[in-house]
């Protein structure tokens, strides 16, 4: 069995569908499972049209739903095949300016229709050209979740729940279309695993079942050496470890979510990432070894608009507990935090919620001395064999000094494939292409 993943400008509109159709019929001996994000751009519409309902806007489903509809009679969709839905969008976001408030709950609930509308007219189309279809919702598969409205994850017992489901839900020689991104507690409240989520649906699908690989289907030739929107001579990484894989997804790589890779590490399932545009591309395979590889670096990506905290005190000099107090407001008030440099007298932490970063700042007074700088960014230089290429950190470090880029805070760990430091979002461009340079071409 085979898991196939389209992404929202892989089914943007006819023409990335009818490419996705061919894909697909190319693997109907795999027994493909696909699994597909809303049309591009629908989530943000949805999402901007329970903000405006928020706000009071009569009608703010509108304009989202004309959109779906053009896309589903450009596809030769019945009229009659997604009005239930548009009834429903219009029901919700009536309740919504109602009450004046978009509460998390509500948020996934009105972010579902992009996929669950999508999906539909995927599989009616690939049906009325001769592939063998049906439309799931991926709850109806087993994939029941948590509550954690816009971060939900499956619940114990659901790769069980969907093996079940798959053998007896879905008849022999259909392919299932199955929503991303999307799921559903027990007690029927609809959720999200976050934006940009259906990677890890994906993985997760493919955990639960066995899979023999997961293919994520995007716009871009695999996994590359940098941003390609920000350097015209990105280079297509054709293997690459889960670690570096992961890595870079956590520190801003565009192609993958950034836990898309835990459950194929956890039941060792290849994950090639392809470029619907060109499907003829080899893209990227990443596996639980990368191969032999003699560059110490793999690809640099970043993440801006961070915020850097700093406490500043005496007491850490020899005193055993201040990390840990520090750490426990972290924990406190659920704060992410990406990196940390410590010395004698100083630690700093780097953060995207900067509003909870504030929060943990406040708790935190007594300690010392508090900064917070923002504007911020996560520049992460990620290679399996950096930990081993004496002076492979210097080179990096050196190459983006050279750039005229300030290194404010630094992180490598021993033995570490990523090398994180953190400059400011003005410098990311030259500081990414200055790298690229250096290290690639």
């Amino acid at each position: 069995m085979l898991v196939m993943k389209f992404g929202g400008s892989s089914v943007a509109d006819r023409v990335q569908i009818e490419k996705v159709r061919k894909i697909v019929r190319d693997r109907l001996p795999r027994k493909p499972v696909v699994v597909c994000s809303a049309h591009k751009g629908m989530t943000n519409a949805l999402i901007a049209a329970g903000k405006a309902a928020a706000s009071g806007k009569q009608d703010p489903e509108r304009e989202v739903i004309e959109r779906q509809r053009e896309i589903a009679r450009e596809c030769g969709c019945e009229d009659t095949l997604l009005e239930p839905f548009f009834q429903e969008i219009a029901d919700l976001l009536r309740g919504v300016r109602l009450v004046r408030e978009l509460s998390p709950r509500s948020l996934d609930y009105i972010s579902s229709f992009g996929e669950r509308m999508s999906v539909r007219v995927i599989a009616d189309l690939f049906a009325r050209n001769g592939l063998p279809c049906q439309a799931f919702d991926v709850w109806d598969l087993g994939f029941l979740t948590d509550a954690r409205f816009g971060a939900a994850r499956p619940l114990p017992g659901y790769e069980a729940w969907m093996k079940d489901a798959f053998a007896t839900r879905v008849p022999e020689g259909v392919i299932p279309i199955v929503t991303g991104f999307i799921g559903k507690t027990e007690g029927g409240e609809i959720t999200t695993v976050g934006r940009n989520g259906s990677d890890l649906t994906a993985t997760l699908i493919a955990a639960a079942l066995d899979a023999e690989e997961v293919e994520i289907w995007s716009d871009t030739d695999g996994v590359m050496s940098a941003d390609p929107h920000l350097v015209k001579g990105a280079r297509n990484i054709p293997t690459m470890s889960f670690d570096e894989a992961a890595e870079l997804a956590y520190f801003g790589s565009r192609v993958l979510h950034p836990e898309t890779l835990i459950p194929a590490m956890r039941k060792n399932i290849p994950v090639r990432v392809l470029n619907t545009n060109r499907p003829e591309h080899p893209g990227t395979v990443i596996t639980r070894t990368p191969g032999d590889r003699p560059q110490a670096v793999t690809s640099i990506a970043y993440k801006e608009n961070q915020s850097i905290l700093t406490v500043r005190s005496e007491r850490m000099f020899a005193h055993a507990g201040f990390l840990a107090e520090l750490f426990q407001a972290t924990t406190r008030h659920g704060l992410v935090v990406d990196m940390v440099a410590t010395s004698e007298v100083s630690v700093s932490l780097s953060a995207a919620d900067a509003e909870l970063l504030r929060a943990v700042a406040a708790d935190i007074s007594h300690l010392g001395e508090i900064r917070i700088d923002t504007g911020k960014t996560i520049l992460a230089v990620v290679g399996h064999n950096l930990p081993t290429q004496a002076g492979a950190a210097a080179h990096i470090t050196t190459a983006v000094a050279n750039a005229g880029v300030n290194i404010e805070m630094l992180s490598y760990a021993s033995g570490s494939i990523n090398v994180s430091m953190v400059i400011d979002d003005r410098d990311v461009d030259v500081a990414v292409r200055t790298l690229h340079t250096q290290l690639f071409e």
